[in-house]
């Protein structure tokens, strides 16, 4: 049957399994939460999203640049809008100071 000495040392190994088991448990449970929280990402998907970043940031420059480009364009087209306003205005002004002029001269409007 069972020996007297048999259940004191039963209990005994269980309380130090408990004692020193408990804690490594513990330990390596909050390991396991840990990495849960912070998943890793796989080195592949890591290149591509670098390979993405950089490919947007080359997008990025083009229309920039393209930007730029229709910004000079713009302010070509009105410099040269305003330029040919001016020589409008010039000449429609010269006109009707030519015309006045004749009135005020005394000339075939003119009385």
């Amino acid at each position: 049957m069972i020996s007297p000495f048999m259940i004191p040392i039963a209990g005994m190994i269980t309380a130090v399994l408990i004692v020193v088991g408990l804690p490594l448990v513990r330990a390596y449970s909050r390991r396991l939460e840990l990495q849960a929280l912070q998943p890793q990402i796989p080195h592949e998907v890591a290149a591509r999203l670098e390979r993405m970043e950089q490919a947007i940031d080359a997008i990025a420059v083009e229309v920039e640049r393209i930007a730029e480009g229709q910004r000079f364009t713009t302010r070509l087209l009105a410099e040269r809008t305003e330029g040919g306003a001016r020589d409008a205005v010039a000449l429609r002004g010269s006109a009707l100071d030519g015309e006045r002029g004749l009135s005020l001269a005394g000339g075939p409007n003119g009385r």
